[in-house]
């Protein structure tokens, strides 16, 4: 089951002044009966997984729920699941909620509702919340995400080298409104149905992005690819990329800090940084200032770049970088193409995104992990291509290429308003939800308050009660304190 609750991390609901992020957890004046209470306070438990390096994807053992295995929409997604072998009691079961309580900054804090029949286990990357009775598991998971996707959990967080974590400590101090028990379970139900309805128009959007994804991958193969492998029109010659090129140019492994650079330092550029033929410079992360930055390693307008290791999905995506900031490094991850003066680096992209060299691409990488595959200079280089021997004629291509793309586009500038709009529709939904304006309360409720009073009496019946203080013990015969 998804409860649909993404927004982007850090945008949260937009109102005049930004993103109306929850400061300190919760702020702003609560309807009649509604409490305010951390997690701490409210008795919530909360349970740490185990780490193991021992996995597999074969289905033997049990399941072992990771970071990846929560998704931005806040659901538990078991389509890349690992199994392990393992006899301890450490699960969460149905009705839990599960805390991404380590991941890089921007996903630390993701939270789902566990909607698993049968007991999975889970990593040291996550935590494990049972709440009390009295506050329903759902609604803490809602609202949790809801904080994540504020940019809550970011105010919190402890950056290490690689990855960000919340503490326990953190976490368990983490405040939130809890609503009379009756209308929470009212507020999930009418969360849910208002997702499902704009999950219904999500989906359309995505079917209709995918349309438009094939339609560019058609235009480019009509254009660029004889209809006949045996046959190439006149003028025409059968070649490989290296055929195209001067050289390439690998990058170089960096250590850096575990942020963005700012505008004025140098940042290594990721592997998210390249898409199929989309150059994302914000996508980077920042080189200590006392590392040699090394400028031969520097990305300039106009360079080729292709993607050495990536995802399945991504690895060998070539870019053409436009006009960007200076301080920008290429990562050994990525490799520049140099290609001859008579190339013109559109069509150049154009044919490495076209689908025959992304299928070579693909089915060359090397791994076993779809979270990481690699191609080496030899496969960029040795990728069969069509290439007409005249650079006007190429030209005359990439011109045809880009007009008909261009068109495309304009259909897909509707989607980004879409997809704007969606976003906008979750963020007052969950807004709505946690300041008491999505569902009306109800005059019969029992107040949040009475909660709170029962579970401070069950903590003070459960705490240890103080020991007199005890005497101290007579010094030996012989060892008293001698007066001065």
């Amino acid at each position: 089951m998804t409860l649909g609750l993404s927004v982007a991390a850090g945008d949260g609901p937009q109102g005049p002044d930004g993103p109306e992020a929850p400061a300190g957890g919760t702020s702003g004046e609560l309807p009649a009966g509604w409490a305010r209470a951390t997690l701490g306070e409210l008795g919530v438990e909360a349970q740490p997984g185990f780490a193991s390096g021992k996995h597999n994807r074969d289905g033997d053992g049990i399941v072992h729920l990771r970071p990846m295995n929560i998704t931005r929409n806040g659901a538990i997604d078991l389509s890349d699941a690992r199994y392990v072998n393992d006899d301890s009691d450490r699960r969460v079961e149905y009705g839990d909620v599960l805390f991404n309580n380590t991941n890089s900054p921007a996903l630390v804090g993701k939270t789902a509702w566990v909607d698993s029949v049968e007991p999975v286990a889970y990593s040291n990357h996550m935590t494990r919340l049972r709440g009390p009775e009295g506050l329903d598991s759902k609604f803490l998971a809602i609202q949790l995400h809801w904080l994540w996707a504020s940019g809550y959990f970011k105010t919190v967080l402890n950056n290490h080298v690689n990855q960000a974590s919340v503490a326990r400590k953190a976490l368990l101090a983490t405040e939130i409104v809890v609503p009379p028990l009756s209308e929470q379970l009212r507020i999930v139900a009418e969360v849910e149905q208002q997702v499902v309805r704009i999950e219904a128009g999500e989906s359309s959007v995505r079917i209709t992005e995918k349309r438009i994804v094939d339609l560019v991958q058609a235009i480019r193969t009509e254009a660029l690819w004889p209809a006949d492998s045996e046959s190439i029109p006149d003028g025409w010659y059968w070649g490989t990329v290296d055929d195209v090129l001067e050289g390439i140019e690998a990058g170089r492994s960096f250590t850096c800090l575990p942020r963005p650079a700012e505008s004025d330092e140098w940042g290594v550029i990721k592997v998210s940084a390249m898409t199929w033929g989309e150059f994302r410079p914000e996508e980077n992360k920042a080189l200590p200032p006392e590392r040699d930055p090394n400028p031969d390693y520097e990305v300039q307008s106009g360079d080729i770049l292709v993607s050495r290791a990536n995802t399945v999905d991504y690895v060998g995506a070539p870019v053409l970088v436009g006009p960007t900031r200076g301080k920008l490094l290429l990562s050994d991850k990525s490799l520049r193409l140099v290609p001859k003066s008579s190339v013109d680096p559109n069509w150049l992209i154009h044919v490495l995104s076209s689908p025959p060299v992304r299928a070579y691409y693909s089915e060359s990488a090397t791994g076993t992990s779809d979270s990481m595959r690699n191609i080496s200079q030899k496969v960029v280089r040795s990728a069969r291509i069509p290439i007409p021997q005249s650079n006007t004629v190429r030209k005359e291509i990439t011109q045809e290429i880009n007009d008909r793309i261009a068109l495309v586009e304009e259909f897909r500038a509707l989607l980004v308003e879409h997809e704007e709009r969606s976003s906008n529709l979750r963020a007052s939904l969950l807004k709505a939800a946690f300041t008491g304006a999505l569902v009306p309360q109800g005059p019969d409720d029992e107040p949040a308050s009475a909660l709170l009073d029962r579970i401070r009496a069950e903590q003070q019946a459960k705490s240890p009660r103080k020991r007199a203080a005890r005497k101290p013990r007579p010094a030996p015969p012989g060892q008293e304190e001698l007066p001065s």
